[in-house]
């Protein structure tokens, strides 16, 4: 029995992921020989993105395994990631070539070795596979007590060897082609975190978890040197090779400390090089470029260019190293997006390229004390920004973002296109700049104009500002606008009402410019936060109470209430129409809602079910996008007892009493009754020269749809007398219309005409005359065939243009015939009637249209 799989949202699917560039796992530099250039290479989620050291920009996203990678490596032509208990190798950056398979414990250690790879579990089993036949060469078992393995290396030029070092403290030498145990250091008494080659043959450089740096000559087993890191355990390891004896050490709290191994003293400090630990550090081969990342989602590459050892930041890729707490589009373009994060950071990515990324900082009390080398902490930081409000307007004349922080009663403004925090700091005169009040900003919204700001506070207060002075404009109501905090604002786009919302249950309509009250409206709970769609005039209030209040703007009372979210509502957007309502929860859902129906919404583009679903619908669990765009699944066989309805396919007629159009392009019959003009104006100035030699063409019957006709070779017996009567041979519509007349059924008939073109169609009706070989019986059988179309409802185009050109070429013929005057009058009150009955629809549908247009919501 096949077990089908639930379906994502018909609505949306995953696209892409922004702002992912490296997780807390050390990344991997590689060297393409052909493009004479360097890619590193990192670990996101459940996939990798390599990117050319040049420019840093993104070459490729490999395709998602089934878990996060735990481990990552690679060498001239594959890339390895390990996931939970196996590994798998990666062609193109891409596309996996190779599962390794045979471990009994999660991988965390990887080292490709020639043909070979090197993997250690975390129960110290170490396995050795044949990379090509992905079968196990050699598998060395660590006993876990005694000797941990921690970290792993091949010692340049020693062949079929390779180093481990151990949580106990102790490093062991290995030929893994004999599978022998070659020499044991004893260590330091400390565990090794890090091997790293240096640039010297039989020199190791080992990382300890007590900071500690070791220099060792493994094959005397020498100490040559000895450093100490004071910021704890070290992270990673790396050597200048361009001339320069310089040895970079990362530590967990993000600094990178600079060793010169000649003079064996400290040269350098690069604090706060990551906000988090130092996952990787890479010295380019022969170059003086230092390649970082680490768990604060960044790739940094640093420049070694100026005396003094440090080195300044190149270039670098930087998401949020914290969840974004708001995030919005910044203009109505879609390709900006701003983002503010935990990390109290302001942030803007692109959704066409990285490189229009860009990153406005973090706020600070004291912005220019803040830029000085000599504070390492920037004691007057703001907190993280809570909410925010865009405008772009007047962005090229001053500030178009207002922000609010968290607990923090003063609002910042930001430059979008100087990509930094602007000039102004909106705080109110009433409270003295007395901090120490528990009042902060709870809410802000920007005029359409962009001139002004709206500022809520938790005291129930609403300022307005104008934000190219940063002046205060006023306040709304006499000594506040709400008797608790406020929890939303939003100002018209026409910026002549204010709306407020506030934890009193009160919603208040003030007028922009007097600051004067308008309208009161109680809510049914305590509202959360509001969302106005300036066009519309919709406002969404998300109440503590999980429902959701459309009110109108205009008419000013409640439009819609949605119920089924499980959880506060974390944000909420419109359609750029105003139709649609996308809700995000705190139940891990997003739901969308279409305003006119007032239910859920479940189509956008293709044909899917319009039932509504239910208030308690439970919604399936999807996986996150990657950061490039995704290929659509493959089809997916759905329950029969889903929601979800099957395409809908239109039936020939919809209904009896309706009537159906052909699907003839126009082409068809349009023109039959100007075939004479037509004809005229195309006919040629000079008759067509015969070729030469005529080829061979094998006889085809006329028509739209091309078909051969059946070559008769004379025979001997044949006689050589023409036979007349083959002259007037009968066409197959004839013959049709004749049985007609017997089975009053036309549909073949009909049909056959359908396959004809214009001109065909013509000498078929001019072939049923008397005098061009056809019968007075026959043309009443074709009027029969028109009363038939129209008592059907079907064709009804083309019944009208056969009857055009039919009463065009014989209308003298059929007055003078009783026959055909009777079915002439027959047809005429069949016409009569349809196009009443028409008449009447039209005027019914068009009321209806009208009224829906000029009706209220």
């Amino acid at each position: 029995m096949s077990v089908s799989r639930e379906k994502g949202s018909s609505i949306f699917s995953g696209f892409r992921a922004l702002g992912l560039y490296s997780s807390h796992l050390p990344h991997v530099v590689r060297f393409h020989k052909k493009h004479r250039e360097f890619y590193v290479v990192t670990a996101v989620g459940q996939c990798f993105h390599t990117y050319n050291v040049k420019k840093l920009g993104i070459v490729s996203v490999s395709n998602a395994l089934s878990e996060d990678i735990s481990c990552l490596a690679a060498d001239r032509m594959l890339v390895y990631a390990a996931y939970g208990k196996v590994i798998s190798a990666f062609a193109k950056n891409r596309e996996v070539v190779h599962t390794y398979k045979g471990h009994q414990a999660d991988v965390h250690l990887l080292l490709p070795f020639g043909d070979h790879l090197i993997s250690v579990d975390k129960e110290s089993v170490v396995i050795i596979w044949d990379v090509e036949s992905e079968d196990t060469y050699l598998q060395i078992s660590f006993d876990k007590a005694s000797f941990e393995v921690s970290a792993v290396m091949h010692p340049s030029t020693y062949l079929n060897k390779i180093l481990f070092g151990s949580s106990q403290g102790s490093l062991q030498l290995w030929n893994v082609k004999s599978n022998k145990l070659l020499f044991t250091f004893p260590g330091w008494a400390c565990a090794v975190t890090v091997l790293q080659q240096t640039p010297a043959v039989d020199v190791v450089g080992i990382g300890l978890a007590s900071g500690q740096i070791i220099i060792h000559n493994i094959k005397f087993n020498e100490t040559l040197m000895k450093f100490q890191q004071d910021w704890g355990p070290i992270t990673a390891l790396s050597f200048r090779t361009d001339g320069h004896p310089v040895m970079a050490a990362g530590s967990p709290v993000g600094h990178i400390g600079l060793w010169d191994l000649e003079e064996k003293k400290l040269i350098g400090q690069m604090r706060d090089a990551h906000t988090t630990a130092i996952a990787g550090l890479t010295f380019l081969h022969s170059e003086p470029l230092l390649i970082s990342n680490g768990a604060d989602n960044a790739i940094r590459v640093w420049i070694f260019d100026t005396p003094g050892g440090e080195g300044r930041l190149l270039r670098f890729r930087m998401g949020h190293s914290a969840p974004p707490t708001k995030v919005q589009h910044y203009d109505l373009s879609g390709q900006h997006i701003l983002s503010a994060g935990q990390d109290g950071t302001l942030q803007s990515f692109s959704t066409v390229h990285e490189r229009f990324n860009k990153s406005l900082g973090r706020g600070s009390l004291n912005k220019a004390k803040s830029k000085k080398k000599s504070v390492l902490y920037d004691t007057a930081k703001l907190p993280p920004i809570t909410t925010f409000a865009s405008e772009s307007a007047r962005q090229s004349d001053w500030d178009g973002i207002v922000a609010c922080h968290q607990g923090f009663l003063v609002t910042t403004t930001w430059n979008y296109q100087k990509g930094s925090m602007g000039a102004h700091k909106l705080e109110p005169e009433r409270f003295n700049k007395n901090r120490a009040l528990n009042v902060h900003a709870t809410a802000v919204d920007i005029s359409s104009c962009g001139n002004f700001a709206v500022v809520a506070l938790s005291s129930g207060h609403i300022d307005a500002y104008n934000i190219q002075s940063g002046f205060h404009r006023g306040q709304f109501g006499k000594d506040s606008a709400h008797s608790g905090p406020v929890r939303g604002v939003a100002v018209d786009g026409l910026n002549e009402l204010v709306v407020s919302a506030g934890a009193d249950r009160l919603l208040k309509i003030w007028k922009f410019k007097s600051k004067e009250l308008l309208h009161t409206d109680s809510l049914p709970s305590s509202p959360a936060s509001t969302l106005l769609h300036r066009d519309s005039g919709m406002l969404a209030i998300a109440l503590d109470d999980f429902t959701i209040s459309i009110l109108d703007m205009e008419t000013r009372r409640t439009v819609r209430r949605f119920c089924g979210q499980r959880g506060q509502v974390n944000d909420m957007t419109f359609s750029p129409d105003g139709r649609w309502l996308i809700v995000a929860s705190m139940d891990c859902t997003i739901r969308t809602w279409d305003l006119p129906s007032g239910r859920s919404n479940n189509t956008l583009c293709s044909l899917v079910s319009l039932c509504p679903l239910p208030a308690d619908y439970e919604p399936s669990v999807v996986m996150l996008p990657g950061t490039c765009p995704s290929k659509d699944d493959e089809e997916v066989d759905t329950d029969v007892e889903s929601l979800e309805m099957a395409e809908y396919v239109s039936p020939a007629q919809l209904d009896e009493q309706l009537i159906t159009l052909s699907l003839l392009p126009e082409s068809r019959w349009k023109n039959l009754l100007n075939l004479d003009i037509i004809k005229k104006r195309n006919k040629p100035k000079e008759p067509p020269k015969v070729p030469k030699a005529a080829p061979f063409f094998i006889p085809t019957i006329p028509g739209l749809v091309p078909q051969f006709g059946q070559v008769e070779t004379p025979s001997e017996e044949q006689s050589k007398v023409v036979n007349l009567g083959m002259l007037a041979q009968k066409s197959s519509f004839y013959l049709q219309l004749e049985g007609a007349l017997e089975t009053n059924l036309y549909e073949g008939a009909v049909q056959f005409l359908k396959e004809l073109g214009p001109s065909a169609i013509d000498t078929e009706l001019r072939s049923l005359a008397p005098d061009m070989g056809g019968d007075i019986r026959v043309m009443q059988s074709f009027l029969k065939m028109i009363g038939t179309m129209l008592h059907l409802k079907k064709d009804f185009d083309l019944a009208q243009a056969y009857l055009a050109l039919f009463l065009k070429l014989h209308l003298q013929l059929i007055a003078e015939q009783p026959i055909l005057m009777e079915e002439a009058e027959t047809i005429l009150e069949q016409l009569e009637e349809t196009w009443i009955s028409m008449q009447s629809l039209l005027n019914q549908s068009m009321c209806l249209l009208s009224y829906i247009k000029s009706a209220l919501l």
